[in-house]
């Protein structure tokens, strides 16, 4: 494991002397190195080879160039390996091993952003780096990309000791690196420590969960890589050989670089360890040092590209389809008063039609789901309520106070005149009282009944001019102002009919005459029984009206007559009355919402638009914030979407002219893609544990600490590697496809 102190990647040893160390991606199969004053032959393989990179490099690239088009926007994956896990415990010492830079130190977090490596192979010995981030590009160097990449985290995640998901790029290009583009998110801090939230540790490991448990349940993708060897080299062999846990792709063993030693002198230091140690010996060579987990990584990186290679582009095709068809549907943009005014009558006309089907026809099949849009059943419910209610009123029962009322009018009517007239005043002041108590229900039908259409109508208008803003608004008001127009109109009329049936008691309706025929066929009976019946019952029932109260009747012997008469007039010709009322409401609203459909609802519009507030109809040429966003974020999803087009498809024209090429076999082949996943030097332990780890001055002196168990909230083992490999772990994103 890497050692604490501040150090650059070009520092060299004080004292040693050492011939030239093989680079990560060097040729060189035999090098002298000096190892506890001695010198001693060591024969390197390298493992990544020119010609293999030269292979690779064109998947590679796509995929680089398909990231910086920033195409996983448009929610397409892109293949990436994420390193996650505890903090402190040596993730950005394999990083530094593998990049050959240095990486910020210390206690806390160090990595508080997700940083994305992108490793380079680059031919020229100058190296290049820089930070990506917030939307601008900084350039950096060997000597100070520990300090910038700290000023860029606290830019982003703030000077205190929190954690952001806003991403930090690193592009790092050098000779001899391995080409691998890899996202080093926060490690576990068990413990927050001053500046960090209590919940620390919750944040990162949900981070870590959600990642591991999505991609890599079962471990089949998983490469576990092993680091400080030589502090607890003890039962590591058994532990890679064995088959405790499932670890699909196997184990790296590796040694970090420790102290003021230079990349060069650690893999050399680590090659003579694994050469010589009487237990690290003893572990296959193909799975130990820096060179071996470059070379695994690169060749899952490229694997799992070519794998999800012919996916995305199918993602990236529909996509974009996608979105063109979108466009297609937003209306065209105008450009000329002549298509604004072309537009508007569209507009108009649609709005028109629609109304007419919803109000007038009934026909509802463009709003089948929304039943307030059902307008022609709606209205008719309202209507048979309004009847309803004329009809249930107590203005409307005659039993209650039976014959009292006429009486008390009749006392007062009187005059002087023959006996046994009717006088009309008596039937017209009953009338216009009874017309009075019922007058505030046709008022309340009118302003419900206008409510409701205005609803509608201002739904229609919006829908039909939800992509003109100017318009919209314009249309909105000029609804406004036409519902109050006809709501004010219609009750001036209902008012006229209120009045009108107080002032006259007229109707041609023979069944007028036919009711009060029957009611008062049934007078001599309704006589005797209050006046001669020696029973003398408390109740009498009419045919048409029920059971009435008579007794106290009797009180006026001689007014009894002429008020039953009086009454039985007033309850047939009062069915006239409210019979008028429903039906001059039906059809006043039809021929109202006619001429709002027909007629004035264009002209009102028009009024509006070319008012003083309306602007014209050149305001139609200005498109609503909403639309000009979308208009504006689908054309830049189509650009992005076709340069990743092109990209993908030069790389396919590639993969299908070389079939015998490496980067074709890739597509032919690839079977897994791939989940890294790095131990503490702690050793063996039980499954479950998960060990804290040392600061990075503790790890100079060697020392260790003791396991922590970490559960999850139901008390199971997390279901991810981190519940049975201790350390930290690398794995391929959950965004990864496949």
């Amino acid at each position: 494991m890497a050692g604490g102190g501040k150090h650059t990647a070009s520092k060299t040893s004080k004292t040693k002397s050492t011939a030239a160390i093989p680079n990560l991606l060097g040729n060189s199969s035999q090098e002298l190195v000096e190892y506890h004053d001695a010198l001693l032959p060591i024969a390197i393989d390298a493992p990544i080879v020119s010609s293999y990179n030269d292979r690779i490099r064109p998947l590679l690239d796509a995929v680089d160039k398909l990231r910086n088009l920033m195409v996983m926007d448009e929610g397409i994956q892109l293949p990436t390996i994420v390193v996650v896990g505890d903090q402190s415990s040596g993730k950005s010492s394999v990083l530094e091993s593998l990049a050959g830079i240095s990486l910020p130190r210390g206690q806390g977090i160090c990595t508080r952003v997700p940083l994305i490596m992108r490793l380079q192979h680059h031919a020229s010995e100058e190296p290049e780096l820089s930070l990506e981030y917030n939307g601008r590009v900084d350039r950096t160097d060997e000597d100070n990309i520990a300090e910038d990449i700290v000023k860029a985290t606290n830019v982003i995640a703030g000077g205190g000791k929190g954690i952001s998901n806003a991403p930090l790029t690193l592009l790092v290009k050098k000779n001899g690196v391995p080409d691998l583009t890899m996202v080093d998110l926060p490690g576990i801090t068990r413990v927050p420590v001053h500046g960090q939230t209590e919940n620390i540790y919750d944040q990162i490991r949900d981070m870590i969960m959600e990642m591991s448990q999505s991609v890599d349940k079962t471990g089949e993708r998983t490469l576990a890589v092993v680091t400080k060897v030589d502090k607890a080299p003890e039962g590591l062999l058994e532990k890679v050989t064995a088959d405790d846990v499932n670890i699909g792709l196997g184990y790296v063993c590796v040694r970090n670089r420790i102290g003021d030693e230079t990349y060069e002198e650690a893999r050399a230091i680590a090659h003579q360890l694994f050469e010589t140690h009487p237990l690290l010996s003893k572990i296959d060579k193909s799975i130990v040092g820096i060179p071996v987990l470059a070379q695994k990584l690169v060749q899952i990186q490229a694997t799992s590209i070519a794998r999800n290679l012919p996916e995305i582009v199918k993602k990236i095709n529909d996509r974009l389809n996608d979105c063109l068809n979108e466009l297609n549907q937003m209306p065209k943009s105008l450009s000329s008063v002549a298509e604004a005014m072309t537009a508007f009558m569209q507009i108009i006309g649609c709005a028109k039609e629609s109304l007419r089907k919803v109000l007038l026809r009934g026909e509802f099949d463009a709003y089948a789901d929304d039943k307030k849009m059902h307008c022609t059943a709606r209205l008719v419910e309202m209507l048979n309520q309004y009847s309803d209610d004329l009809y249930r009123c107590v203005e409307s029962d005659p039993k209650i106070n039976f014959l009292m009322d006429e009486i008390k009018i009749l006392e007062e009517a009187k005059g002087i005149a023959l006996p046994n007239f009717l006088p009309r005043n008596a039937f017209l002041i009953i009338l216009q009282s009874k017309v009075k108590g019922i007058s505030s229900i046709p008022i309340g039908f009118v302003d419900q009944v206008w409510s409701y259409i205005e609803d509608v109508v201002i739904s229609v208008l919006m829908k039909q001019s939800e992509n003109y803003y100017q318009l919209q608004l314009s249309a909105r008001r000029a609804g406004h102002n036409l519902m109050a127009k006809m709501k004010d109109r219609s009750i001036r009329w209902m008012m006229e009919i209120v009045e009108m049936e107080k002032l006259t008691d007229y109707t041609c309706d023979p069944e007028y005459v036919a009711e009060w025929n029957k009611l008062m066929a049934q007078q001599e009976a309704f006589m005797n029984g209050v006046l001669h019946d020696e029973n003398r019952p408390s109740t009498i029932s009419i045919e048409g009206i029920g059971g009435v109260e008579v007794a106290v009747l009797r009180q006026y012997p001689h007014q009894l007559a002429q008020a039953f008469d009086l009454k039985m007039r007033m309850t047939a010709y009062w069915k006239v009355v409210l019979r008028r009322f429903v039906d001059c409401m039906a059809l006043h609203l039809q021929l109202s919402v006619s001429n709002l459909v027909n007629k004035e609802m264009e002209v009102e519009i028009v009024s509006e638009l070319m008012g003083p507030y309306g602007g014209g109809i050149e305001r139609m040429l200005e498109e609503s914030p909403a639309v000009a966003v979308k208009r504006e974020k689908l054309n830049k999803s189509i650009k992005k979407l076709r340069e990743s087009k092109e990209v993908v498809a030069k790389i396919m024209d590639v993969l299908n002219r070389s079939p015998s090429s490496s980067s074709s076999s890739f597509l032919a082949s690839a079977r897994f893609s791939s989940r890294l996943g790095f131990m503490a030097e702690d050793g063996v332990v039980r499954s479950g544990d998960f060990p804290v780890k040392r600061a990075r001055e503790e790890e100079e002196n060697g020392g260790l600490t003791a396991a922590a168990a970490m559960e999850t909230e139901s008390g199971k083992e997390p279901d991810c590697i981190s519940g049975v490999i201790p350390g930290w772990f690398s794995e391929i994103s959950p965004m990864w496809p496949g």
